[in-house]
């Protein structure tokens, strides 16, 4: 009896040992220990922006400094203290037209095309988006994103003008006035010159009126302003309107690009 108890021991103890050389623990390993952690995918480097300065050949007259006023006219209305202010005073501007704001003022785009001895109109875009090659944000906008989109932007802001009866443009400036040196290359390759500026008068539209009217006052020889003629309803477009008085008031020559010398900086215009 001792000895089938015994063999029997031995048997259900060899079995046991078997079957826990075959059968995985009931607790995986992995329960038992602490996950390394995961670190999370890197992030795509930002892309490096510049924001290109323009300067015109100046006059070196004393008393009859040379500026050029651009304005960008990027969405929304035309702002009339502006335009009727250029219109009455002569002053010649160079202006920057989206074709989203191309279709939304024809009567604008009529005065314009009726004083094209004061007016230059140039490329904006066509809808106002970052002439950026990679994916980013500026001030809360998103950039093309890739070399097809800038060239979408161009072209089609391009297209638009002719299509308005606005002789093809030579200059483009983008929303933001912000590139990367990529898409710097690639502008200049569809043979446009790109206009960077050197006085933001108007902060994007948004300063108060006496702000930009000193801003803009204060332009020296060889200047290009950058402003805004689509915000009518920004406080900033009454403070353009006084500039342009002032500064003619002080024996300013005004000048477009077109007609000028110019030198703009990170291979805008060479």
């Amino acid at each position: 009896m001792n000895r089938i108890l015994l063999a029997s021991a031995f048997l259900f103890s060899t079995i046991s040992t078997a079957l826990a050389d075959e059968i995985p623990s009931a607790v995986p390993p992995a329960l038992g220990q602490v996950p390394a952690a995961v670190s999370p995918a890197p992030k795509a480097p930002a892309p490096k922006l510049v924001e290109p300065h323009l300067h015109i050949a100046r006059s070196n007259v004393a008393g009859h400094a040379r500026v050029a006023l651009t304005f960008d006219a990027c969405m929304g209305q035309a702002d009339e203290r502006i335009l009727s202010t250029l219109v009455r005073e002569r002053i010649p501007a160079t202006i920057f037209v989206t074709a989203r704001w191309l279709k939304r003022n024809p009567a604008a785009v009529a005065v314009f095309l009726q004083n094209t001895d004061l007016f230059e109109l140039e490329n904006h875009g066509q809808n106002h988006i970052p002439a950026v090659d990679t994916p980013t944000l500026i001030y809360g906008i998103a950039s093309a994103g890739s070399p097809q989109a800038v060239r979408q932007e161009v072209e089609g802001g391009a297209a638009a003008m002719i299509a308005a009866g606005i002789p093809a443009p030579h200059w483009f400036r983008g929303s933001t006035a912000k590139y990367d040196l990529s898409a710097i290359g690639e502008i200049r390759a569809m043979g446009y010159r790109i206009a960077g500026y050197s006085v933001n008068g108007d902060g994007g539209s948004l300063l108060g009126a006496v702000i930009t009217e000193k801003r803009i006052a204060s332009a020296k020889d060889g200047d290009v302003v950058i402003s805004h003629v689509n915000q009518p309803t920004h406080a900033a477009g009454e403070g353009v309107a006084k500039a342009l008085v002032d500064l003619k008031a002080k024996g300013t020559q005004f000048v477009r690009l077109q007609d000028v010398e110019d030198t703009g900086d990170d291979k805008t215009t060479e």
